[in-house]
């Protein structure tokens, strides 16, 4: 028992320090911790389990544990980078932010003066040849997965902020999914005015805010 309790306390020191290397890639990072944490977890569950040797037992569960965590999570793949290179081409100079996230997620950020009015769901005609272009990766790229979450200012109340965040999440899903984009690879998500990115009490504020934010993903397999 003393063994596995120092051998778990090394694996959960090793983690910490994966998290806090700086030459690794996001990447390199995301699977090392990963494997880490499946390697504490399969650990315990292979000695739990064991009916004889317990050392043999745990081993097994750490290096079983350690393969199912590198594979979890999003991959960043060279069809992820081809899509942010072409979108970062499709945006340029519209105010569209197009960034890769920490979890490997394609992020394509909409502002307000492309995308919504106040109080409004309805797609502006400036939005649609970024959708257009979004469809066009999307179509060629069938394998990634996509999540569309709808903002709001905070002028209004949440029962009308809520329903419309998701309005226009749906709305974005609906033009992707007139593009030949399977609604079924799209789930949307309203946050109404929780998540604000700018100042609500001016008009500036309000504008950054009123937006939609666009993740796209390839599943690790």
């Amino acid at each position: 028992m003393n063994k596995l309790v120092l051998s778990l306390s090394a694996l959960t020191l090793a983690i910490g320090g994966l998290s806090g290397c700086a030459n690794m890639s996001e990447t390199q990072r995301d699977t090392g911790i990963g494997a880490g944490i499946g390697a504490v977890t399969g650990a315990i569950i292979g000695r739990a389990t064991a009916g004889g040797d317990k050392s043999k037992s745990t081993a097994t569960g750490a290096a079983v544990g350690a393969a199912v965590g590198a594979a979890g999570g999003y991959l960043w793949s060279q069809r992820m980078q081809e899509q942010k290179a072409a979108m970062e081409q499709a945006t340029a100079g519209t105010g569209v932010g197009v960034s890769q996230t920490a979890d490997n997620q394609l992020k394509v950020d909409i502002p307000s003066d492309i995308s919504f009015d106040t109080g409004r769901y309805d797609i502006k005609p400036n939005m649609r040849p970024v959708l257009d272009r979004l469809a066009t990766s999307l179509n060629q790229h069938p394998v990634t997965t996509v999540t569309i979450i709808g903002h709001t200012d905070s002028t209004g109340s949440d029962a009308i902020n809520d329903p419309l965040s998701i309005n226009r999440a749906a709305a974005t899903r609906d033009y992707l999914a007139m593009r030949g984009v399977s609604a079924q690879r799209i789930a949307i998500d309203g946050r109404g005015s929780r998540q604000p990115i700018a100042d609500n009490a001016t008009a500036a504020g309000r504008a950054m805010n009123r937006r939609v934010e666009i993740f796209i993903a390839e599943p690790a397999r």
